[in-house]
């Protein structure tokens, strides 16, 4: 790739590269050559996050360090939901998020739901991944069996990409290595599903990478709080964030909730009024494929639920004493 000129004299030639690695003002930028190079952001107002393509030179007064002058413009960014109701950046130009859910513990369907609307919301593909596989069959009850089976079914009919895997034994991890080919992906999960032994059958290098690049930050401290990206053996690369493992995505406009929701949003297409919000208006083709058992009842009552979420942090926000006028 050819560097860039700068226009301002004070500032060397810069060259294009990817942040793999954030933390402050420490990050680590892979350049075109394959090589990872530690850098300090240049510039107070300068924000980074992984998987930034940024603008970088040389530190003049020492080769083995670099400066990040610029970020280009993001394709996509995933943003989480904090405390505070406000949202803050995770990962930039993600194209896939995968959903990682297991036999136990016992998947929660709503926030599984939650993750696929955020993707939607961010124009990301999604993939669900069914680890801990081995489990299935000694799950203590048949009704959990039977559970899992049948939603995983209900997501596979509205064309969610379903892999399973073990993450101990490998089984599947290359199906879903061949799936995220070609792609950036980040995995999100319940606490205990498996995300970090998943990561590791991924990129079996991943803990050794982690610990150089905190090594070459000199943020040691930071290590288990650092986005890193990994390349695939496949093809792509695979962010992992603790910051998005638990992940709430940031809520939209409240006549947009739909659009995290396949089914919903391609049946309103059919409702009388454009701004329906799905509820009890009249003419609405959503309770009508509701009535019809086209559309999961749990499935609307994740949509109902977070419909009702969207509402409340806008009343909070309106009521925030800095968005008083």
């Amino acid at each position: 790739m050819t560097p860039k000129s700068a226009a301002s004299n004070d500032i060397p030639t810069l060259s294009l590269g990817q942040i793999v690695a954030s933390h402050g003002r420490q990050v680590v930028v892979e350049i075109e050559s394959g090589v990872r190079l530690p850098c300090r952001l240049h510039g107070r107002k300068l924000s980074v996050v992984c998987g930034d393509q940024v603008e970088w030179a040389y530190a003049p007064a020492d080769p083995s360090q670099g400066l990040v002058y610029g970020v280009r413009p993001r394709r996509t960014l995933l943003s989480r939901l904090v405390a505070n109701g406000m949202t803050e950046p995770v990962v930039a130009n993600l194209s896939c998020l995968v959903a990682v859910v297991a036999p136990r513990p016992t998947p929660d369907w709503f926030i599984v739901d939650r993750y696929l609307a955020g993707a939607a919301w961010s124009g990301l593909d999604a993939v669900l991944a069914c680890n801990k596989s081995d489990l299935v069959a000694a799950a203590p009850r048949s009704t959990d069996r039977d559970e899992l089976t049948h939603e995983l079914a209900m997501y596979e009919r509205l064309g969610y990409r379903i892999v399973h895997t073990c993450a101990h034994t490998e089984n599947g991890t290359d199906g879903l290595v061949g799936m995220l080919a070609h792609a950036t992906s980040v995995l999100v999960g319940q606490s205990g599903t498996g995300k970090s032994s998943l990561l590791n059958a991924l990129v079996p290098e991943a803990h050794a990478v982690t610990q150089e690049i905190s090594r070459a930050t000199e943020e040691g401290k930071h290590t288990t709080t650092t986005s890193v990206l990994h390349r695939l053996k496949g093809g792509g690369a695979l962010i992992d964030s603790p910051g998005v493992r638990d992940y709430a995505p940031p809520l939209p406009l409240l006549r947009e909730v739909a659009s995290g929701f396949r089914e919903i949003d391609t049946t309103a297409r059919g409702c009388k009024f454009q701004d329906c919000l799905h509820l009890s208006e009249p003419g609405c083709a959503v309770q009508v494929a509701l009535a019809q058992g086209l559309i999961h009842p749990r499935r609307y009552d994740s949509f109902r639920r977070l419909l009702t979420l969207t509402r409340e942090f806008a009343a909070r926000a309106a009521n925030r004493p800095n968005s008083r006028r």
